[in-house]
């Protein structure tokens, strides 16, 4: 498999036997601040993509997602989100990637593991929560910042957030904006483990070497079954992404993208 292609993501081979796919998100991707890895139009392409690269590789048994700089992702540039609200060509293609990225991740057979530490919004927390293992460090700070934005909380919310954490925590967390830390996200269920920083790569890489080790099949048919539950709340997903670009065409998003260039509170 060629990963040359890849140009904000940074690819290699970890494990013993270079089974384990190595999959960093790039702060110093084009279009990127150099703090956090933040998706462009070619980004938010990619994270969407890669997932099938993962899947048709035959050597590669396991992977694991991390971020660079000070956090695991920066969310959209606001370049690409002014894109998604005025133009309509921008919007379908957006939410086409939107849609595969979730739909992706689902479907790939091979087990993906989520290290997780500072800042994580946007498509980056998208892959990191599907993840079929997700790790956070303890002072991680997660935010859906949908509605803050002026859109509705589509990407991953509905298919996934009640599910984790029950409907009255994603509620909360998904109406409100309200950031959870790592330690926290592993209480309610949101993710898989929380851990000190220093841990965070090397428990990640154990795990992902351990699920490497395993019976393949009985691994990847375990979350295949499991991932059932996901594809049951995939109308409900469709329903919320939907929702969630009809609003890019709205009032509400222009006054969103303001106040976060503003570096303001919105005035919906």
């Amino acid at each position: 498999m060629d990963y040359s292609r890849y140009t904000s993501l940074n690819i290699s081979r970890r494990g013993a036997h270079g089974d384990v796919l190595d999959i960093q998100m790039r702060a110093d991707a084009p279009g990127g601040n150099g703090k956090l890895p933040t998706s462009g139009l070619r980004g938010h392409w990619e994270l969407s993509e890669i997932w099938r690269d993962l899947g048709a590789d035959d050597s590669v048994r396991c992977a694991v997602l991390r971020g660079d700089g000070l956090g695991f992702s920066g969310g959209g540039d606001l370049a690409m989100v002014q894109a998604i609200a005025d133009d309509f060509v921008a919007r379908a293609q957006v939410w086409k990637e939107a849609r595969d990225l979730v739909y992706n991740i689902i479907n790939c057979d091979k087990p993906i593991v989520s290290a997780i530490h500072g800042p994580a919004v946007g498509a980056g927390l998208v892959a990191g929560l599907l993840a079929d293992i997700s790790i956070a460090t303890k002072k991680a700070r997660i935010v859906d910042g949908h509605t803050r934005l002026g859109v509705a909380a589509g990407d991953h919310a509905a298919i996934v957030w009640p599910l984790l954490c029950s409907m009255a925590k994603a509620k909360y967390y998904l109406l409100l904006c309200e950031p959870i830390s790592g330690e926290e996200a592993e209480r309610i269920g949101l993710v898989s483990l929380a851990v000190e920083d220093q841990e965070l790569l090397p428990r990640a890489y154990e795990i992902a070497d351990r699920l490497a080790a395993g019976s393949q099949t009985a691994i990847r048919w375990t979350k295949y079954a499991l991932n059932n539950w996901l594809r049951q709340a995939g109308p409900s997903f469709d329903t919320s992404l939907a929702l969630e670009f009809m609003g890019f065409g709205g009032p509400d998003v222009q006054e969103g993208i303001a106040s976060l260039r503003e570096r303001r509170p919105p005035k919906f």
